[in-house]
């Protein structure tokens, strides 16, 4: 199983919107194809973007809080130990790319492909969450 970090903006595309690629990577989350990685900042992060844009989800707050449960217990929980920042130009997508160096992921799926410039120096494909689904064979 291939391990990959979605950012931020995947997730709340995602359950923003039951169109597009973002929702159908939710969709897949607990399937054989992927697990992805999550570290105690990268879920404070989550947390704090989906609550701070709650009106523009369908979903309360305990049920923000339940998917983040999930994302909790089936993802692979990754202790940084290092930090070498700044590597990219936000530190929080720096989070973002220590952590899938940490984790050993193959991908960093996000709709801001530019922000991880460098990531190749460390193995790791940014990709979109449409090229992520493609290759993994979800999609044409």
């Amino acid at each position: 199983m291939v391990r990959v970090v979605l950012d931020t903006n995947v997730i709340y595309s995602g359950l923003r919107s039951r169109n597009g690629a973002s929702f159908m990577v939710l969709e897949r989350l607990g399937g054989s194809k992927f697990q992805p990685c999550i570290s105690v900042p990268l879920v404070l992060e989550y947390q704090q973007t989906l609550l701070e844009k709650i009106s523009d989800l369908a979903l309360s707050a305990s049920e923000i809080e339940s998917v983040l449960d999930y994302l909790c217990l089936i993802g692979h929980k990754q202790r940084i130990f290092y930090l070498w920042r700044p590597y990219v130009r936000d530190s929080r997508d720096d989070m973002v790319l220590e952590l899938a160096v940490a984790s050993e992921s193959k991908y960093i799926v996000t709709y801001n492909r530019r922000d991880f410039r460098g990531s190749e120096h460390f193995g790791i494909c940014v990709v979109s969450p449409h090229q992520f689904l493609t290759t993994i064979g979800e999609l044409p």
